[in-house]
């Protein structure tokens, strides 16, 4: 048996439950979809589902793909769409923390910390230490492609709030201070992607999405 083969295996198998872990972002409901895809979500489903990790992971490597040429630094782009596809891989075993929850960021260091022990811990050495690392790398921000894949992950919700009439800020009571004092780090991975958000979260506020 092909031990190096199995652990793959594992680890693709354990990565299937992103599927299943939902976020508190809403995804856009496109009505154009067929009629098939609409009676088996059922109205409610398609115009109020809220997205899931692996969707987000996916969101976010076409953002990657699409808006490379904003970052602020020449950026090597296949670890950049390594690095946002495993990147909430740890909330398997740790759960979605809201970005806005307080209480929830006391403990997600150590909760990502030990989920990244075992998950990663089921891949080959090799794979083991490269993907460990690019997790980590995302989360210290401290490179180019870190910086990006960062800023990405601010933008992606932020962007999907704003269309959606910022319908899960409206929910959680969420301010314009605390939407700002997050997302004003898009500018650390991309001067023109920041400026962009910058002109939405106005609106927003304009339009009273947010306290």
């Amino acid at each position: 048996m092909n031990e190096r083969l199995m652990s793959q295996i594992r680890f693709l198998l354990e990565a299937d439950k992103m599927k299943s872990l939902y976020r508190q972002t809403y995804i856009i409901a496109d009505e154009s979809r067929g009629a098939s895809m609409r009676d088996s979500e059922g109205d409610e489903t398609l115009h109020h589902r809220r997205e899931n990790d692996a969707e987000h992971s996916f969101h976010l490597a076409l953002f990657a793909m699409i808006l490379a040429e904003y970052s602020n630094e020449p950026i090597d782009l296949l670890k950049v769409l390594k690095m946002v596809t495993v990147h909430d891989i740890v909330e398997i075993d740790a759960g979605d923390t809201y970005c806005y929850d307080a209480e929830g960021y006391k403990t997600k260091e150590a909760r990502e910390k030990a989920a990244a022990d075992r998950l990663f811990g089921i891949l080959p050495q090799d794979q083991q230490k490269e993907y460990r690392f690019l997790w980590e790398e995302f989360e210290r921000m401290d490179t180019p492609e870190s910086r990006f894949a960062a800023a990405l992950d601010r933008m992606q919700p932020m962007l999907l709030n704003y269309t959606k009439g910022g319908v899960s800020w409206k929910e959680h009571g969420t301010s314009a201070d605390m939407v700002y004092n997050r997302n004003k780090h898009i500018a650390d991975g991309s001067q023109e992607l920041g400026e962009y958000m910058e002109k939405c979260l106005s609106d927003a506020i304009e339009r009273k999405m947010l306290k």
